[in-house]
């Protein structure tokens, strides 16, 4: 017989949408929060030659600028107020998600409940300010240093530079909360979402027209169409993909009831990490080549353009190393955030084991043990979905925005945003059901 669960899933449907008022002013402010987003990324910034920017960026089209771009919706290209976007405060979430687990007054507060949490938010907001300070005042530099970028170079164009991206970025921050608690999924992934989705139409059309020209093959369009689509499916199949532990609680008494005993399950998802390592990895490994292309504008040598010789973008040493620092990030990033000691301390506390494992330190190291093996299996699915892309990029001359990591993102945010609007029409739903048992509990009193 079917749970009330799974009645009320498959009850949802598109009627209970309709009904649901508050979620359409959920949806229409998070469409409007991005639309404002959007806008800002056409908001120029002071004192720049828009031509010259333009063949510089242009010049450096594999370096990291191309990276942020992608992220930033185009905002970089278009040396726009928002060209920081929202990554200082991605980096800095991570930074301060890393740190408490290596600072003990951080771990302290994260144990603190809702408290230490806004504790740790402020800290977030303090080094988000100090990372786009950095992030904005070297792009400042960048800048000066490219011929005829800058219309007036000086103190006065790098204090405008940095108070204008700085500005953006917290503007950006202040909107990624707001449509987390006013609207619909993550604030800050829909935010990255929507700059890479904008400019998908683009890279299509560029597609096409290198094909009309001859520069590249109606079959090898045909060809990464399906496999984008392959991607996809993949994609969805293995975020979803979960090793699920079976937890059983003994029969326990309460006063003079006796309660059966209960099973329910511990759910280790096969990709822990995310989308964690392949930024990480890609930014790593990008910065060699656009410090390479900043000190060649320049017309100064650097030891980085030998470096970025052997790693450019899609060659093999960049491929393997690429790899190497996705398995890396994986394994590094699973060991933060999933404590298995702590978990299994807490099935201990709560009288829950797993079968045929002692509670304690040997369901411990059973835990940690099925963590590394599935985590090898993650690590190997995010190398595979992060190479091919960039294999057809690098040697078949496709748009960046066909990459893996754009992908991943995609798919991810998608599934993560119709999850949400699945439990708000669940929860509506739910909460009609309740209505109607009381007014039927009312009528059956009378």
């Amino acid at each position: 017989m079917a749970s009330a669960a799974e009645q009320l899933a498959a009850n949802v449907n598109l009627s209970a949408f309709g009904k649901s008022e508050e979620l359409k002013k959920r949806i229409l402010f998070t469409l409007g929060a991005l639309i404002v987003y959007r806008l800002g990324t056409y908001i120029p910034l002071p004192g720049i030659d828009p031509e010259a920017f333009a063949k510089s960026f242009f010049g450096q089209s594999k370096g990291m600028l191309e990276l942020f771009n992608m992220f930033a919706g185009g905002a970089v290209q278009r040396r726009a107020i928002f060209a920081l976007n929202i990554m200082p405060y991605i980096s800095a979430s991570i930074i301060i998600q890393l740190l408490t687990s290596v600072i003990p007054t951080l771990e302290s507060l994260k144990k603190e409940g809702e408290q230490g949490r806004k504790v740790l938010n402020q800290y977030t907001r303090y080094l988000t300010v100090a990372l786009a300070t950095f992030q904005a005042y070297a792009m400042a530099i960048g800048l000066e240093g490219q011929q005829g970028v800058v219309t007036d170079p000086g103190i006065f164009f790098r204090i405008t530079t940095v108070v204008t991206l700085v500005g953006g970025t917290m503007f950006l921050m202040w909107l990624g909360e707001q449509i987390t608690s006013r609207g619909i999924g993550n604030g800050s992934s829909l935010i990255i979402f929507a700059g890479i989705v904008a400019a998908f139409p683009s890279a299509i059309v560029s597609t096409l027209e290198l094909g009309r020209q001859g520069a590249i093959s109606t079959g090898l369009i045909i060809g990464v169409i399906v496999m984008s689509l392959a991607v996809v499916a993949f994609i969805v199949f293995m975020e979803r993909a979960q090793r699920r532990l079976l937890i059983t609680y003994p029969k326990r008494q309460h006063g003079n009831r006796v309660y059966e005993g209960q099973t329910s399950f511990l759910p280790l998802k096969l990709n822990t990490s995310g989308v964690i390592p392949p930024i990480f990895a890609s930014s790593l490994l990008l910065l060699p080549t656009t410090v390479a292309n900043f000190y060649q504008s320049t017309g100064s040598e650097s030891i980085f353009a030998t470096i970025s010789a052997y790693f450019g973008h899609g060659r093999p040493l960049y491929m393997l190393a690429y790899v190497g620092l996705i398995v890396f990030f994986a394994f590094f990033y699973t060991a933060i955030v999933f404590n298995p000691v702590e978990t299994a301390d807490n099935l201990k506390k709560h009288g829950g084991f797993l079968p045929g494992i002692r509670p304690g330190e040997r369901t411990a190291k059973f835990i940690d043990e099925v963590l590394m093996r599935i985590t090898v299996l993650g690590a190997a699915y995010l190398a595979v979905i992060c190479l091919i892309p960039e294999a057809l990029v690098a040697y078949a001359n496709l748009p960046f925005y066909f990459g893996g990591t754009s992908l991943l993102i995609v798919v991810s945010v998608t599934m993560d945003t119709v999850s949400q609007i699945h439990g708000h029409m669940q929860a509506q739903q739910y909460e009609g059901l309740i209505r109607k048992a009381k007014l039927r509990g009312g009528k059956r009193a009378r």
